[in-house]
């Protein structure tokens, strides 16, 4: 066993989270990384009601006994999903730790807070992970430019970034991006981390809810195979090359 102040702040074996992923973080996937020490994370707006979301999560206490999170993406919308209720099927859940993501948590930090939640935010700088912070997070997850999904538009890569979080930092906060063997994990504890956050190499495990040909694609991937898209809107995402990424880059 690894203590670290991540293992102790979530009451895990191993200082390993499963981020949480659209359309992969689902019971199915999370209780496994739970029930082996990690903490695993249902994707909350892949569920498309906070209903769903509430028959998820007690799905998933079937399937563990072990904590388990909830991610919560707060994204920019003309109509923002229904986000007291998504908190309100987590708290009603009894699910103590959320993963929130995207824009500023903080309207929603004292009404998790006050149901004994554990928040970790993501965040891609050490500016934003100093709000978080600010605002009362209880951890940060530090996302390198390595990433995959959402990288930032800093391209500061993990080797330089979370030297800088673990200087400024006094919350714990995770490394996430580009990890996927212990190897990655004793260095992003070298670097300052309390632990590490891993989304792509869970898509290729035998539990996650994904097509054989995806997690094929990604075990015979080098490192010449991901591809920066949207970078124009400011939206940066890093994607697996494939034949409809080469269309958006030639649009």
């Amino acid at each position: 066993m690894l203590k670290t102040r991540i293992t102790e702040l979530f009451n895990i074996k191993h200082p390993i989270i499963q981020g949480g992923m659209h359309y992969v973080g689902f019971a199915e996937m999370a209780a496994p990384v739970s029930n082996a020490g990690g903490l695993g994370i249902i994707t909350g707006l892949t569920q498309k009601t906070p209903d769903d979301l509430a028959n998820e999560i007690k799905k998933c206490h079937t399937l563990t006994d072990k904590p388990f999170g909830v991610n919560l993406t707060f994204l920019p919308a003309f109509t923002e999903p229904d986000y007291p209720g998504y908190i309100n099927a987590i708290i009603e859940g009894g699910v103590k730790i959320v993963e929130t993501a995207g824009r500023n948590p903080e309207k929603y930090i004292e009404t998790m807070k006050g149901a004994g939640i554990k928040i970790i935010h993501k965040c891609t700088s050490v500016r934003h992970a100093l709000k978080a912070e600010r605002i009362g997070c209880d951890a940060a997850s530090v996302d390198g430019f390595e990433c995959g999904g959402h990288p930032g538009e800093d391209d500061i890569p993990n080797m330089i970034l979370l030297p800088r979080a673990a200087e400024e930092l006094k919350i714990p906060f995770v490394a996430s991006g580009g990890i996927g063997n212990g190897q990655q994990l004793v260095a992003a504890l070298a670097l300052g981390a309390d632990g590490i956050n891993m989304g792509t190499r869970f898509i290729a495990t035998k539990e996650a809810p994904v097509h054989q040909n995806v997690k094929d694609a990604i075990l015979n991937a080098s490192e010449l195979d991901t591809q920066l898209i949207m970078r124009p809107l400011k939206n940066t995402e890093r994607v697996l090359k494939n034949t409809a990424v080469d269309r958006i880059i030639q649009k």
